[in-house]
């Protein structure tokens, strides 16, 4: 397999996205084979190359994640690269095993990334969204410099002088008088601080502790848990162990762990935790 690909670092959304854009829509897309394979070679080998053309062959797909994203008005090149490092760390974690396809695993990380970025920088307050507005913004801010809440008098005269309604003066002086309102608090804010402004996450609904769907989700936990633990108990002694070690212990066991306990190759041990789930998948479903 040979894919020719730009150095890692010349590749940057920061200082020109149109240029990025277009060397990353140049990396070839990599068929199901190429990627298995490549999977593979990083999984079982930890072949960092292997790492690095999956992330490559994969970044237009955070572009297009990306776009999606542009109404929050944070710049679409720092989007990108939250994204990249969710893109880089599911292929970090990528089992190809699974028999699902890298795309498929890597959008929940690139949001996940893209989330968080979004969140710290979103505030609900809009100060000035419009051309007439930020005139008036920058007009009554320097104002307020002098003169405190305006009197009927004193925003009728600079209503008059912008050539806007009263309201809309008024309107402006409350938001130049509200704080910056963020949607959740960061980790530096001082929690015993009670003066300090309640975060606009708190006044959302939170539906997780509906007692109806609470008693729903522990009833649907506890058959899931019995028909697994029922599906377990069909399989073999070693297929049995393998799913214990590789799944359900706190230590999970590598594949060579196994494999060296068991006598086997780590591809017969992959098998074999393949076929158990397979299995398992059968025995639950049937």
């Amino acid at each position: 397999m040979s894919t020719a690909l730009q150095p890692i670092d010349t590749l940057s959304p920061g200082a020109n996205l149109a240029a990025y854009t277009q060397a990353v829509s140049a990396i070839p897309i990599l068929s199901a084979e190429e990627e298995l394979a490549l999977a593979e070679d990083l999984f079982y080998n930890e072949n960092l190359d292997a790492a690095r053309q999956l992330v490559m062959s994969h970044l237009r797909f955070v572009i297009h994640i990306a776009k999606s994203y542009s109404g929050y008005g944070l710049p679409e090149g720092d989007l990108i690269q939250e994204g990249n490092v969710g893109l880089m760390k599911a292929v970090k974690r990528f089992d190809p095993s699974r028999g699902v396809r890298l795309v498929s695993f890597a959008v929940h990380w690139i949001k996940a990334e893209m989330h968080e970025y979004i969140l710290k920088n979103w505030r609900i307050v809009k100060v000035a969204t419009t051309k007439a507005q930020r005139k008036l913004f920058f007009n009554l801010r320097g104002a307020k410099k002098k003169l405190a809440w305006l009197t009927a008098d004193e925003a009728k005269a600079v209503a008059e002088d912008l050539g806007v309604e009263v309201d809309q003066v008024y309107e402006m002086e409350r938001r130049l008088s509200a704080h910056d309102a963020a949607f959740d608090m960061g980790a530096d804010d001082d929690e015993g601080n009670n003066s300090a402004p309640v975060a606009a996450v708190h006044y959302l609904e939170d539906k997780r502790y509906d007692p109806a769907v609470e008693v729903e989700e522990a009833d649907y936990t506890e058959h899931s848990n019995a028909g697994l633990l029922q599906a377990i108990s069909q399989l073999d002694e070693r297929s049995q162990d393998i799913l214990q070690q590789r799944w359900l212990s706190e230590d999970k066991a590598t594949l060579h762990e196994l494999a060296d306990k068991y006598g086997v190759s780590a591809e017969r041990v992959r098998q074999l935790e393949k076929n158990a789930m397979k299995k398992i998948k059968g025995f639950i479903e049937g």
